[in-house]
């Protein structure tokens, strides 16, 4: 796997919804590599540019840090954090979001800058910021 030069780790509590989130309903290149032994699965996210997200179930990463175990359990995740997203077919994105009852923040709106935007929450709590240009 070739490593960007930035990476951001997530803490999800099950990889499936995280996928099932991410690649099926936002329809957004995410990959679950092949992981070296002894390394917990996980997701990638590669975003254009040289950034990646990274997806690690919670449990893993409390077995591997247990001392951050506790801070995972006790604080909500995605507080103070935000994922900006630029997508394609928002606004079947926004109806599945609906179908799925998801908490959507914001509807969908056009904005004066050229985009539509909505944000919304993931399963694990984390505000997404999806956009995509207009025109």
């Amino acid at each position: 796997m070739v490593r960007s030069p930035l990476s951001i780790q997530l803490s999800v509590a099950d990889l499936d919804t995280t996928e099932a989130f991410y690649a099926g309903i936002l329809d957004l290149p995410v990959e679950r590599p092949v992981t070296s032994f002894g390394a917990p699965e996980h997701l990638v996210l590669n975003c254009s540019g040289d950034c990646q997200v990274i997806f690690v179930q919670e449990s893993a990463v409390g077995r591997a840090h247990p001392i951050l175990k506790a801070r995972i359990d006790n604080f909500p995740r995605g507080v103070g954090m935000t994922l900006h997203l630029q997508v394609t077919g928002i606004e079947d994105i926004y109806q599945e979001l609906m179908e799925e009852d998801l908490e959507i923040l914001y509807p969908l709106q056009l904005k004066p800058y050229g985009s539509r935007e909505l944000w919304c929450f993931d399963p694990d709590g984390y505000l997404v910021v999806l956009e995509e240009p207009v025109g």
